[in-house]
């Protein structure tokens, strides 16, 4: 008896790749998401980074297996004619199965509960050294204090949007609003908007936000070509100004991102009040308010002008370490042009992200994000999990002939510098070839 199964090719699947036409293939299965972007909790742009793709290893990083129930009625009655799975792919998708059996993505350990208790302390000493303390220096320390804090909490928001911290949903949305929105004065709407992106189109110059950094930073010369961003929807205008700064950033890199939260504050006030839809745009704005009103107020109880200006760039100045380690993860690894793939899922991340060697007692340092690759090949993995499977990741990188890179914090700062330069030279001759030609 004949097989009954209707089946498109890839080629037919990526014309359904618009946001009004938009098919994906699971496991070899064709869905029509279509409508689906609409209320997908993770945003609508990881899913139109993937549109009219096979995309099962993405769907496997980032869902539960409860998720998978949930799949058939977006299924169109087509397969997807010729699927296979590489070697990469069916032993990544294995380790998923084992780790699930083995109950890790659950496992969260007493790491909140610790990172609460430490975030609140570090709090309780900023607000007490700057009400009841007479000494310049006590006070400058509490500033250094407040930006350990925003650094912790920081890690928590992230911990919080990548699975549930909390017993429920709602209590972990509470955890989101209050260490971000609150706390830090950065949305957590922002965050998942732009993180959740990264995530899918990890290094790829045009669809990944966190290497958008124009004109102030650019980490290579295809940037040089202002190109369009699918993410923000513009043109990444490489003109006079952007050759300028781009010139000379591995100079201007270390004091840019010490007052980069300046430009997370901005961006999350660009979004919260945009015609774009936001999910529970009250509850952020509200949150923000909350930020923008003890954060002045604690501030203002400073004797002087001096120390208030002196207070907040030192908080600003200690989480930049927190910015720098961010860029150390991505800014020296491979980059690329185009639409991430949705099958190449481990291949990509191995190339794109760098990991930063530590002893385990840094781990509360790093929030669990020096392992880069492994955070972003089981993004829903418990922070106090990725030591663990570290070994077993290089493994199966060994297998495959692809790349683990792991450098100090010291060494992953001279890669960043490096490429930075790099990018900065072939900048400045482009600046004066234009100086030359037109006077």
């Amino acid at each position: 008896m004949g097989d009954s199964k209707k089946y498109i090719t890839a080629e037919e699947l990526k014309k359904h790749n618009k946001a009004d036409d938009l098919w994906i293939s699971i496991q070899g299965k064709v869905y029509n998401a279509t409508n689906w972007i609409k209320e997908h909790p993770g945003g609508d742009i990881p899913i139109l980074n993937l549109a009219g793709q096979e995309a099962t290893d993405a769907f496997i990083a980032f869902h539960p297996g409860t998720a998978w129930k949930y799949l058939n009625k977006f299924f169109t009655g087509y397969y997807l004619e010729d699927y296979e799975v590489s070697e990469v792919s069916r032993d990544y998708r294995k380790l998923c199965s084992e780790f699930a059996k083995a109950g890790l993505f659950e496992k969260k350990g007493h790491g909140v509960i610790y990172s609460l208790c430490f975030v609140a302390f570090l709090l309780f000493l900023t607000v007490y050294g700057v009400l009841y303390s007479n000494s310049f220096w006590i006070r400058m320390l509490c500033g250094g204090l407040l930006g350990l804090a925003w650094m912790q909490v920081s890690y928590l928001g992230h911990d919080s949007g990548h699975y549930l911290i909390m017993t429920t949903r709602g209590f972990n949305k509470l955890v989101q609003i209050l260490a971000g929105n609150c706390i830090t004065g950065i949305s957590i709407a922002w965050w998942n908007w732009t993180h959740n992106a990264h995530h899918v189109a990890c290094n790829s110059l045009d669809y990944d936000p966190d290497l958008q950094h124009l004109p102030v930073f650019a980490v290579s010369s295809s940037l040089f070509k202002s190109l369009n961003s699918t993410f923000y929807g513009r043109e990444l205008t490489f003109d006079p100004m952007a050759k300028f700064f781009v010139s000379y950033q591995h100079f201007t890199f270390y004091p840019i991102v010490c007052v980069s939260r300046v430009n997370l504050f901005l961006q999350t006030l660009l979004l919260l009040f945009s015609k774009r839809k936001v999910t529970d745009r009250l509850m952020n704005i509200l949150g923000i308010m909350v930020f923008w009103t003890w954060f002045p107020l604690l501030v203002s109880t400073l004797p002087n002008w001096t120390e208030r200006v002196l207070f907040v760039l030192i908080s600003f100045v200690v989480t930049g370490i927190q910015h720098v380690q961010f860029c150390l993860n991505h800014f020296a690894a491979d980059v690329y042009v185009g639409q991430p793939k949705g099958n190449d899922w481990f291949e990509k991340h191995t190339a794109g992200t760098i990991d930063i060697a530590c002893s385990p007692q840094m781990d509360w340092f790093f929030g669990g994000l020096q392992f880069q690759l492994e955070h972003h090949l089981f993004p829903r993995l418990p922070r106090c999990q990725l030591r663990k499977i570290s070994p077993i990741v290089q493994e199966l990188c060994k297998k495959h002939n692809l790349s683990y890179r792991s450098l100090s914090f010291f060494e992953a700062n001279r890669w960043t510098i490096r490429t930075l330069r790099v990018a900065a030279m072939q900048a400045r001759n482009l600046l004066w070839e234009a100086v030359n030609t037109h006077g």
